[in-house]
């Protein structure tokens, strides 16, 4: 379920789940964590999310964090909406193409561990969309037990080492 992030007239932006105004910055930080944001105008409802978006980009731009290339800003206004439709279609392309190699390489990572004779499982790339966030203790526990795996196979690699000369 999308964060349901509300627009005021006056430009500002109050986040409806914690119930407290918010920056586009904290915006850009929660999209990071990987949650969904709707960005809905407080009066009339109207979706503003993609509005929201390109302005944080833009502000990503402007404080030259972010390098868009001036011929491409140029192509896009050039061209206008099947440009962006074109751009969009690559964009939406590339990422399911990026969390599909994701997935992939944990699928091989799994496979490699448990020939190892590991026996771990790798939390996987959308975990969080099995209903929240991951377990802050279950992942520290988790990783605890994957150092003392660690230090046991290098212990053994050390003896085996020794064993040969």
């Amino acid at each position: 379920m999308a964060y349901v992030i509300k627009r005021y007239s006056n430009r500002k932006l109050y986040d409806t789940q914690e119930s407290r105004y918010v920056t586009l910055e904290e915006i850009e930080e929660m999209i990071r964590a990987g949650k969904e944001i709707a960005v809905v105008d407080a009066a009339s409802g109207e979706d503003l999310t993609s509005v929201t978006l390109a302005q944080i980009i833009l502000e990503n731009e402007r404080n030259h964090r972010a390098a868009l290339p001036t011929a491409f800003l140029h192509q896009l206004i050039k061209h206008g909406e099947a440009w962006q439709d074109f751009v969009q279609r690559s964009m939406k392309s590339s990422l399911e193409g990026i969390v599909s190699n994701q997935r992939e390489m944990e699928r091989i990572f799994q496979d490699w561990a448990s020939r190892a004779g590991w026996g771990i499982v790798a939390p996987r790339v959308d975990a969080k969309r099995d209903g929240g966030e991951p377990d802050a203790d279950r992942l520290r526990e988790e990783v605890s037990t994957l150092r003392e795996r660690l230090r046991s196979l290098e212990e053994r690699l050390e003896r085996k080492k020794n064993q040969a000369k």
